[in-house]
């Protein structure tokens, strides 16, 4: 937690390039976030789920390369493009008192938005609702005796 800090510190991009799909938990994306950085990753992972073009870029490739090599040079420009088209640009994209505003918006954005929605409070309250609490009713319907049947307790 303490080396993470300065991590995110200053930090203006969080650049994530997983091969697909070996994204791990995408933690320091999110903690990124949590702290106004936008992030620029392969949509795999967190990623793929947050998404939505107002809190970072998604590094796009269209064509489903076997071939690692081949997948590496498609993502690399489809990051280069987004680079030079997207990122870039709105970085240097400036008022008269210097000011990104574009980027500013977004990063408010990105606090405003990703942190409730990887929050581990939602996370706690999903799996409760989705998996712990279904999987709960089906034990204890396993348990109750059936319909007719005697309670032998």
């Amino acid at each position: 937690m303490h080396i993470s800090r300065y991590l995110v510190q200053g930090v203006d991009v969080w650049l994530n390039t997983p091969r697909k799909p070996n994204e791990a938990s995408g933690t320091s994306g999110m903690k990124a976030a949590f702290n106004g950085v936008l992030n620029l990753s392969i949509l795999d992972g967190w990623w793929a789920e947050a998404y939505d073009g107002r809190t970072g870029w998604a590094i796009e490739s269209k064509v489903e390369a076997h071939d690692e090599a081949a997948k590496d040079w498609v993502d690399a420009a489809a990051l280069y493009s987004v680079l030079e088209e997207e990122v870039v640009p709105l970085y240097y994209d400036r008022d008269r008192d210097r000011i990104p505003r574009g980027w500013v918006e977004m990063m408010r954005e990105a606090i405003r938005t990703v942190g409730p929605q990887f929050s581990a409070r939602r996370m706690v309250k999903e799996y409760t609702e989705r998996y712990y609490v279904p999987a709960l009713r089906d034990v204890l319907a396993l348990a109750a005796p059936a319909a007719g049947e005697p309670n032998c307790e």
